[in-house]
């Protein structure tokens, strides 16, 4: 009797205990991703290590990439040479990091007023030291070098007492193992490094701190398979638990994480959830070479969030800490401003879920002058008002040139056509680049045109013939009548003005649409809904008036807003109108 009820007892409690997630991609994908992340919107990326004591990249490179740079001898390999010696080694930036400022306490601090729900550390990044004392890594580690403290253990206690959920970064692959070298070793020779050193030490960090948050990366040159993929997703929610959740960056053929895009215009796939991650400047880790111009105001800040928000994702926003352990002033009133926003507008963005329509849409146009057609924006766009991503340019002048056969070649890896004297010499340059035209004597004129998908934007383009080497186009100018050089350049873009989200009142139970402009409506504001309920009220949120007055005429809901005082502005960068009881 007492064995019977022994196994009774085992298997009600064995009934009541969730499934075990198995390592398979359906199993995986069956446990689905926890509802807290996508409620959560903002989390804070902290990139912080021996590559925060040079900080150094060019204007636009990645900090965090110096070993690297060392590796392929670019200007980082100077710069080291110049400033630390010859004799200098990557190794020796351990005992430089002394991190004598860092307070985890001040930190988790400052990440809970920014608005932020979680944070991620980078544990270890591609060139393997390690921020907590990692047995795999004996002599490469914050504890046994440089700060010797746990860094891991020390945020992760501040960051929980502050409510936050708390994630690491960790990177697959690394620059300097023994076993494997990332980038210099075939790809395929992997096998050992993973199974002896990435592996256990991958499950010694989960075993010991339980992060709610796996972020992993550096997994583009090998496969999920290769990577123990579905192994090691399947073992991590099952030693953490419900909340736990795994980014999307496991090699190719992984089926399953979170989505992030980096340094983007935000993305519109809804299948799930997914968070941009960037830097408020263009590096991740701290950059001292990286001008102000490439940093993100306040209000641009906000009002990307809010585009990224619409489309149904979230931010993990990047801090770069300098070596001493303190975050540079600048960072920290970005993040300040952003959670300030957040305290008046954070309504319209916890918890929230995209609407039926993202946005409404408006087209952006900047004009300028350029003197040849040969950029390298990598991450940037052209000019301030133009988005990062999806933007067209368009090239008009004219050249002098003598008489003979002309090759011209575009290099891109985006759209772009040439036309000379309204002729198209190349139609598409990802199908044929190159294009020849027999050209007299004298002036032509030129058009360029130039769409941008995503990602990098670079164009160049380039003339020769048998009497010229192949060389940059220059030497332009804007019309056939006019003196003036260069060619004349209109960039575009579609950029929402409007965005959306919506949620349901936890009070009324009824839907409620949030509006969220990016640019103040002084006297309206105008939205294409379809008509509300008669019964709806409209607010700006933090407003001290009551409800806004509104109509409904020709498709569009127009709210009056020529009736706010001054001091019911309480937002910078966007603001938010409430639409309740519509019925939307």
């Amino acid at each position: 009797m007492k064995r019977l009820i022994i196994a009774l007892c085992l298997a009600f409690s064995a009934s009541i205990l969730p499934a075990q997630v198995q390592p398979t991609w359906e199993s995986i994908n069956q446990r689905g991703y926890p509802e807290w992340f996508s409620d959560a919107k903002l989390g804070i990326f902290i990139h912080w290590g021996l590559y925060s004591v040079p900080a150094y990249a060019s204007k636009e490179g990645y900090a965090e990439w110096y070993y690297r740079g060392l590796m392929t001898n670019d200007d980082r390999k100077a710069f080291q040479e110049r400033v630390y010696g010859k004799d200098f080694q990557y190794e020796d930036f351990a005992p430089l990091w002394k991190a004598e400022l860092w307070n985890p306490d001040e930190w988790a601090e400052l990440f809970k007023k920014s608005g932020a729900k979680y944070v991620l550390l980078v544990s270890k990044h591609h060139d393997g030291y390690c921020l907590w004392p990692s047995q795999f890594a004996p002599g490469w580690n914050s504890v046994e070098t440089g700060p010797h403290r746990d860094i891991c253990g020390e945020l992760t206690e501040a960051v929980r007492k502050q409510g936050l959920k708390m994630g690491f970064y960790y990177s697959l692959p690394e620059w300097k193992s023994d076993i494997h070298r990332w980038y210099v070793d075939p790809d395929d020779s992997i096998a050992t490094y993973v199974d002896t050193h990435m592996i256990p030490q991958l499950k010694e960090l989960i075993s010991t701190y339980k992060p709610t948050i796996l972020f992993t990366d550096g997994e583009w040159r090998n496969t999920a398979e290769q990577w123990h993929a579905t192994e090691l997703i399947s073992w991590y929610y099952n030693t953490v638990g419900d909340e736990a959740i795994v980014n999307d960056r496991w090699g190719n053929g992984q089926q399953h994480g979170f989505r992030t895009p980096e340094y983007s215009a935000g993305i519109t796939l809804t299948d799930r959830p997914w968070a941009e991650c960037r830097g408020l400047g263009r590096s991740f880790g701290l950059n001292r070479n990286e001008p102000l111009e490439n940093y993100l105001t306040s209000e641009e800040l906000i009002r990307h969030f809010c585009v990224l928000v619409a489309a149904g994702g979230g931010m993990t926003l990047n801090v770069g800490p300098a070596a001493d352990g303190k975050i540079p002033l600048l960072q920290q009133e970005r993040l300040l401003d952003l959670g300030e926003w957040l305290k008046v507008n954070g309504m319209a963005i916890y918890n929230t879920r995209p609407y039926k329509k993202f946005y409404e849409m408006k087209t952006v146009t900047a004009t300028g002058v350029s003197d040849r057609i040969d950029f390298d924006w990598k991450r940037n766009s052209p000019d301030p008002a133009i988005s990062c991503d999806h933007f067209q340019a368009h090239w008009q002048g004219s050249f002098w040139c003598a008489d003979d056969t002309y090759t011209f070649e575009i290099q891109t890896d985006d759209m772009a056509r040439l036309l000379i004297d309204g002729q198209e010499v190349i139609a598409n340059v990802k199908s044929n680049p190159q294009g020849k035209m027999k050209l007299a004597a004298g002036q032509h004129t030129i058009e360029v045109l130039y769409e941008e998908d995503e990602l990098e934007a670079t164009i160049s383009l380039y003339w020769s013939s048998k009497k010229m080497p192949r060389q940059v186009m220059k030497d332009f100018r804007m019309g056939p009548m006019l003196p003036a050089q260069g060619l004349r350049v209109t960039y575009s873009c579609e950029q929402p003005a409007v965005c959306y989200t919506t949620k349901t009142n936890p009070f009324t139970k009824e839907n409620e649409l949030f509006a969220i402009a990016l640019a103040f409506p002084t006297d309206e504001l105008r939205l294409q809904l379809d008509r509300p309920s008669d019964r709806m009220t409209v607010q700006l949120v933090g407003a001290h008036t009551t409800t806004l007055p509104w109509h409904y005429e020709d498709d569009q809901l127009i709210i009056q807003t020529n009736g706010l005082r001054y001091d019911d502005v309480k937002s910078k960068g966007a603001w938010v109108f409430r639409l309740s009881q519509s019925g939307l």
